[in-house]
């Protein structure tokens, strides 16, 4: 007989660097009661489960199981990290195709054991791979997301609280768009302490206002190549994404009606529709309650329907 599953039960695909973070920033944070890791590299797999079940006199109590796909049944969530990486000099088309075709089969069986999970897509090109889930799975939109630009936020808003000298917890603004290089920073309703971050500048005393503009594009060309720079230096990232991914996770199962920037079907913002990109969205038990349409300036607006048009060629190009 068949042991029944604790409740909350996360399942993880693909456990390399960025599902194996993730599971152990779920392990430390006591989100969940079980976490199931499928990676077709078994040998590896068995030794991560191991070295994260010997945490257990230091955790909250949680069954972490080496499994396949049957072991995902009941999951509250199921979340995908697998997929190939980009190669040198290989084009995102390129990798969007073989990661689409790798989604194609493997899709099918978590649709098989999971039908009623929430669905949260890791795996690059996110956008592109969530509309894939979409497309192959049938499910309701609200039951697929991606990590979209959760990560890329939490680097804009560790910068500019550097760059204020406050905690970055007092700091609410998003990048938004495609988790890339055409993504974009609203600036027009980013806020540090309730006032506006440019009004923020010229009250601070510890800040110098002439220079603020230079500084803020700086900043945002850090967030953007962020990815490259820890990569060029460590060959991977891992660790913000495995705590985002947490926190995500953490809004599901605790039911939080949080919001968070992550990708979500855009449905007639600005003239943009059927494609996923990242919009500030209700995140509970359902997965994706709202997504918000704020309102953006006009630089804004156009550099949302650029990420649009960008990935809506891609999906053409991958068929879907």
């Amino acid at each position: 007989m068949k042991k029944e599953s604790l409740h909350p039960k996360i399942s993880i695909i693909g456990c390399g660097n960025v599902g194996t973070r993730f599971a152990y920033a779920l392990i430390i944070r006591g989100i969940t009661r079980e976490i199931v890791m499928v990676d077709i590299n078994r040998k590896r797999l068995e030794g991560e489960v191991m070295d994260l079940s010997h945490t257990a006199p230091y955790t909250n109590p949680v069954n972490i199981i080496s499994g396949d796909y049957e072991d995902i049944t009941d999951s509250d969530i199921v979340v995908i990290t697998a997929g190939k990486n980009q190669e040198p000099g290989e084009t995102r088309i390129a990798l969007a195709n073989k990661n689409v075709e790798l989604f194609r089969k493997f899709i099918p069986k978590i649709q098989q054991y999971a039908p009623h999970s929430i669905y949260l897509v890791v795996s690059n090109p996110v956008d592109i791979l969530s509309y894939a889930t979409y497309k192959i799975s049938g499910k309701p939109k609200n039951e697929i997301m991606g990590s979209g630009t959760t990560l890329d936020t939490a680097r804009f808003r560790y910068l500019l609280a550097k760059y204020c000298g406050v905690n970055a917890r007092n700091v609410h603004a998003y990048i938004l768009g495609e988790h890339g290089d055409s993504e974009f920073a609203v600036w027009s309703s980013a806020i540090v302490g309730g006032t506006y971050i440019k009004n923020y500048c010229d009250l601070s005393k510890n800040i110098n206002s002439n220079d603020s503009d230079k500084v803020f594009q700086d900043i945002f060309e850090e967030v953007r190549d962020s990815a490259y720079k820890i990569i060029e230096r460590k060959g991977e990232t891992s660790y913000g994404i495995g705590l985002a991914l947490a926190r995500i996770s953490q809004a599901i199962i605790n039911d939080e009606n949080t919001i968070l920037p992550v990708s979500t079907l855009i449905e007639d913002f600005y003239g943009v529709n059927d494609v996923y990109l990242s919009l500030p969205s209700i995140v509970n038990k359902n997965g994706i309650q709202e997504a918000l349409n704020i309102e953006l300036n006009n630089d804004e607006i156009n550099s949302f329907k650029k990420s649009a048009n960008k990935l809506e060629e891609v999906i053409k190009k991958v068929g879907l």
